[in-house]
């Protein structure tokens, strides 16, 4: 009979385990499912984003922070590639898109793929923008106006530290 128990007791106690494994996310999950395309979130609690972020990237992309204009990394940054969010890398703008602003921020008129960013309405410091967020991740980026250049007269204004750069392979 204390066999039994234990036995039940031991696939109980495994079962519970695994459970709680399955439940956190591996590093090298992959970002769209295979079933589908659908987006696969990374589910992280704050104190997982502020062991993985800076602390300026964990104010930015976590608190909804800003960094001050004209001293982001990705500023001036001229070379072909992928912008990818700094919190999870997935990929949010082309260098295709980037253009020339006096506003401060990288700023590009579309994004890779418009499943890729979130518009959420921000209605703080007395204004209505709208925020956008890493599709991913939940990650604030920064905001999208629409003066933006042609073709879509729109110019999503992103924060450095919310980005990543992956430049573009060279062709042999």
């Amino acid at each position: 009979m204390s066999k039994i128990l234990f036995g039940i007791s031991l696939m109980v106690i495994i079962s519970c385990t695994a459970t709680s494994q399955s439940a956190k996310m591996p590093k090298n999950e992959p970002v769209i499912s295979m079933q589908s395309d659908t987006i696969v979130p990374v589910q992280k609690t704050e104190e997982e984003w502020k062991e993985s972020l800076t602390p300026e990237q964990f104010w930015v992309l976590r608190e909804q922070g800003t960094e001050r204009p004209f001293t982001g990394k990705w500023l001036a940054n001229k070379k072909d590639g992928q912008y990818v969010c700094a919190a999870c890398g997935f990929p949010l703008f082309s260098s295709h898109s980037k253009f020339e602003t006096t506003c401060g921020w990288p700023s590009f008129y579309e994004s890779i793929d418009k499943t890729h960013v979130k518009e959420i309405v921000d209605t703080s410091h007395g204004m209505r923008r709208i925020e956008i967020r890493c599709a991913r991740c939940g990650g604030h980026l920064g905001h999208v106006f629409d003066d933006g250049p042609k073709p879509t007269g729109m110019r999503y204004c992103i924060n450095s530290v919310s980005l990543d750069f992956v430049p573009e392979k060279k062709k042999k």
